[in-house]
């Protein structure tokens, strides 16, 4: 029999998850601080309000590629050294762009920090390995919530870092602050925690670069969920080009476009590479087998919910400034109230799937997500801000509530993939934040709101046809051949 959940202990598996969700958390100070940063830089370096929202959306770009990249790497060489090697890289480029003086550069290096993104990532193979299943959706709410919590940390300090400074530069003082404490948590984190508990295997992948799947269809659904990774960063390129902001040549466009095209059919001669004995082979290991379309809904139900926090947080503060007239500071402040709900909605997400099933949770949390934001859709000018305020909230516990179910899933489909599978779903939370913030900037605010609703909805019905609650035992095998059972119920 488990022991009970104790949170309040600093022992064992406990210390893991507290030193590993506040990791999860330098990493979302340093990287969504942007946010309630971006009305001080654009007032400093008088940005329009389409460059500010290139910002948001340049943010959030690399994570779609970082997290699968990461997940190949954290299964293959551990969460320990990874984890710690993002927080020191991330702070380092999050200085860089604290001193940077035009928009050119503003550009790349925001870019260039949505790698600090996957960290969120290694956290879940770390969790997975130390938690058992009867306590990994409250563990890994644990993680994702008060990790998460990061962007509302960043809103509820950063600003009056900015505004106590009081000159144009505050803002830039506020970044490093945040940075240095970033590098510093690097190697405390590596000093301090362990891939697995003393005596437990790290169950690697046999190959590395890609999944191995089960079957012909799911190989066939595993390539063609590969396709909106690089959809989003084609239509981010499309945003960048001269039919929209201008940003880079019609040259430098199409050569991204190539490029991509290129990696893309990379991937997929990888993933043929490692799967093509399945064209042949029809006595693939019971232990190893797992059906990928439980992945592709994960990654579809990350897309919305995960998606939709990053999107929200990011244009709040601007939503509020924009159609109620409010100060930059109580932009902020109000904005910084929809993150710091993570503290209890992502971890209820979690043990809540572990009380009355997963599938149900995240089936009630996207109804709550598509009636809510439906619902805000409808706002107008003249409506009282708390109102809004409240809608805002109520959508953002039912958002942050199916995170934390839809990973009190992802560990259970088949352990030594757990990075890779983490990965993919991670990276489809910010093709939705691309695919969202997008459309944020070709449409108002209601609109934004309603095309987030109508997400939610589609991927409920797919939710309830497909998805199938995780059953029974996983089994691993050892490297002395021996096997290990790992429930998963």
């Amino acid at each position: 029999m488990e022991a009970k959940f104790n949170l309040l202990s600093f022992q064992g598996k406990y210390r893991v998850l507290h030193f590993t969700w506040f990791a999860f958390f330098m990493t979302f100070v340093v990287w969504l601080g942007l946010g309630p940063m971006l009305p001080f830089i654009k007032e400093s370096l008088q940005l329009t309000d389409q460059q500010a929202k290139v910002l948001l959306i340049l943010n959030v770009a690399l994570t779609i590629p970082a997290r699968v990249a990461i997940g190949i790497l954290v299964d293959k060489y551990g969460p320990k050294i990874m984890y710690s090697s993002i927080l020191i890289a991330g702070g380092i480029i999050s200085i860089a762009f604290s001193l940077a003086q035009d928009y050119a550069d503003l550009a790349l290096l925001r870019f260039m920090s949505g790698f600090v993104g996957a960290g969120f990532v290694v956290g879940i193979r770390m969790i997975s390995e130390w938690f058992p299943a009867g306590q990994t959706g409250i563990a890994q709410g644990i993680y994702g919530g008060w990790g998460n919590f990061g962007s509302a940390g960043a809103a509820m300090t950063l600003p009056f870092f900015a505004n106590f400074i009081g000159d144009n530069d505050g803002w830039r003082y506020a970044i490093i602050i945040a940075s240095i404490a970033s590098i510093a948590y690097g190697v405390i984190y590596f000093i301090n925690v362990s891939n697995t508990p003393k005596g437990s295997t790290y169950f690697r992948p046999k190959k590395s670069g890609a999944l191995e799947v089960s079957g012909i269809g799911d190989l066939l659904l595993y390539i063609f969920m590969n396709v909106p990774l690089y959809l989003a960063l084609a239509l981010l390129t499309w945003k960048l080009s001269p039919a929209n902001i201008n940003l880079i040549s019609t040259q430098s466009a199409w050569i991204i476009y190539a490029v991509l095209c290129v990696i893309f059919l990379f991937q997929i001669g990888k993933i043929w590479q490692i799967n093509y004995n399945l064209l042949t082979r029809r006595d693939i290991p019971k232990q190893h087998q797992y059906k990928f379309k439980q992945v592709a809904i994960l990654e579809l139900s990350y897309l919305v919910t995960f998606g939709t926090e990053l999107a929200v947080v990011s244009v709040l503060a601007l939503f509020y400034v924009d159609w109620f007239g409010m100060s930059k500071l109580t932009a902020a402040l109000l904005a910084g109230i929809y993150p710091f709900i993570n503290l209890v909605a992502r971890p209820g997400g979690g043990w809540i799937s572990d009380k009355i099933g997963r599938k149900l949770t995240l089936a009630i949390t996207f109804i709550g997500i598509a009636i809510s934001f439906i619902l805000l859709g409808f706002v107008e000018r003249d409506w009282s801000v708390v109102i809004v305020v409240l809608i805002t909230i109520i959508g953002g516990i039912f958002s942050k509530a199916g995170s934390g179910a839809v990973f009190a899933v992802v560990p259970l489909i088949q352990r030594r993939f757990t990075g890779q599978i983490a990965g993919m779903t991670g990276a489809f939370g910010n093709v939705g934040a691309v695919m969202f913030l997008t459309v944020n900037s070709l449409v108002e605010y209601d609109g934004f709101f309603k095309f987030i609703g109508l997400c939610a909805a589609i991927t409920l019905a797919l939710i309830l046809l497909f998805l199938e609650e995780p059953k029974g035992q996983m089994v691993e095998v050892l490297d002395d051949g021996t096997l290990e059972i790992i429930k998963v119920t």
